[in-house]
């Protein structure tokens, strides 16, 4: 890195990568640097130098470490340097962001030195800002494509080949090796395939393996309508210790929730599935503090179209118990039913409000994700909603929905609607990218 001090300009240099297992740090910081003094030669020196590895485009500067630490810097009275120069414009903007880091920097009197604008970039001149906006577009659009051609590869592989695409195994089964990568190129460099097979749980009881023997009892007692709680405990405090509890120490036969996940997953009846889960947010879920996303409305799972791998539990039987759930009773033996259970958004923190009995009759409650088990920095008042004022108020709304107040809950599952509230006012919004909760026209505790 050049440190002559004696030109006109001082500059600090700028770049990203976005991954440190298939990037390599040097060689990406080599070539975005030569193109940086390309761009200020003869006008300055690079003086001091940020880059940000690891970090994706979408992150605001103020998210990556060294290009936060850049705007920080520049601040400081004696920092040292007079401008900032990039080595691409992709490498450290996406969308609108130059935008803002450019008004920030320009507030305290540092230039923003573009290769694609060769100089300074001044956003009064028209040519500017039409490059500007199209860069931005350009940065944006580059992604989407990427993203696009990925996932859809990835559906068709599951939907037509049935390929495991990684991650941990579902409940029940475990991973063996299915032969080289179908790719000449990954094959060459050893990469193998994966499939799923049923776990023995290191041990057999009358020459039948127990995941099976498990799934086939828990599907079995799911039938008889029983509580998931009660099915859950009874389930878990059987002797025969589940394949998690022997792969893992997370407890003797794993928790409640890989025991309720296992009777819903496809992969029992022998079918690959993925997408359950995204990571793609939209601008309301980015605000959740460390979100990443949320699950998967259950038609938009890719599933393969063929068995996969040996089946746990047959067909029929996992059909037959979808949807299916049975109401808990409370203390004084009353059935209560929630009919707007997972239809309601938090418009303050974006998460479902949750089903909350008071003063003997049906509400919903925020907490904006405090728990007595955390600690969290000052959060909103918790909000609280009743039921009927909000079926009152739906009534009103929905004209073309007629019916009972079940009719009211179905129209807004059927049309994947939410409402979402913001005390003391609510919207009935689509539900962006979130599936709605619940098979039934009710959801009861």
């Amino acid at each position: 890195m050049n440190t002559d001090r004696g030109s006109l300009v001082r500059f600090t240099f700028y770049g990203r990568m976005s991954t440190t297992e298939y990037q390599d740090r040097v060689t990406s910081r080599g070539w975005q640097l030569d193109v940086a003094e390309e761009t200020i030669a003869e006008h300055g020196t690079i003086v001091a130098e940020y880059f940000d590895q690891g970090c994706s485009r979408r992150w605001s500067w103020t998210k990556r470490p060294r290009a936060a630490a850049l705007l920080a810097a520049a601040q400081r009275p004696d920092r040292g340097f007079d401008a900032v120069v990039i080595g691409e414009y992709e490498r450290a903007f996406y969308g609108d962001q130059f935008q803002t880091v450019l008004a920030a920097l320009a507030d305290v009197g540092v230039q923003v030195w573009l290769p694609e604008a060769g100089g300074p970039v001044d956003l009064e001149n028209p040519a500017h800002q039409a490059l500007m906006l199209l860069l931005g577009s350009q940065s944006r659009q580059e992604v989407l494509r990427a993203r696009h051609r990925v996932l859809a590869a990835m559906r068709t592989q599951v939907r037509t080949q049935g390929r495991f695409l990684g991650g941990r195994p579902p409940y029940g089964y475990r991973l063996v090796d299915a032969g080289p990568h179908p790719n000449p190129v990954h094959a060459r460099w050893g990469r193998r395939l994966h499939r799923l097979e049923p776990d023995p749980g290191h041990s057999r009881v009358g020459g039948v393996d127990l995941p099976a023997a498990r799934h086939r009892t828990q599907h079995r007692r799911h039938r008889t309508r029983r509580t998931q709680p009660a099915r859950s405990a009874e389930y878990r405090a059987r002797p025969v210790p589940t394949p998690d509890a022997t792969r893992t120490a997370r407890g003797r036969n794993g928790s409640r929730a890989q025991s309720e996940k296992s009777w819903k997953t496809h992969a029992t009846p022998g079918g690959q599935v993925w997408n359950r889960h995204t990571t793609s947010r939209s601008h309301r879920t980015a605000r959740r503090a460390g979100g990443t996303g949320g699950q998967v409305n259950e038609r938009d799972w890719a599933v393969s179209k063929a068995p996969a791998h040996p089946a746990l539990v047959d067909e029929a039987t996992f059909q037959a118990v979808q949807g299916m759930r049975a109401a808990r009773k409370s203390q004084d033996g009353d059935t209560r039913t929630y009919l707007l259970a997972g239809l309601i958004m938090c418009g303050v923190c974006d998460r479902r409000f949750d089903s909350h009995w008071v003063h003997n009759r049906p509400g919903y409650r925020c907490r904006h994700g405090h728990t007595s088990a955390r600690t969290h920095t000052p959060i909103p008042k918790s909000t609280y909603v009743r039921e009927d004022h909000l079926l009152d108020g739906l009534r009103v709304q929905l004209n073309e929905a007629t019916g009972d107040n079940t009719s009211l809950a179905n129209y807004l599952r059927t049309n994947s609607l939410v409402i979402v509230y913001r005390d003391p006012d609510w919207t009935i919004e689509k539900a962006q990218g979130r599936p709605v909760a619940g098979h039934s026209p009710s959801r009861a505790c």
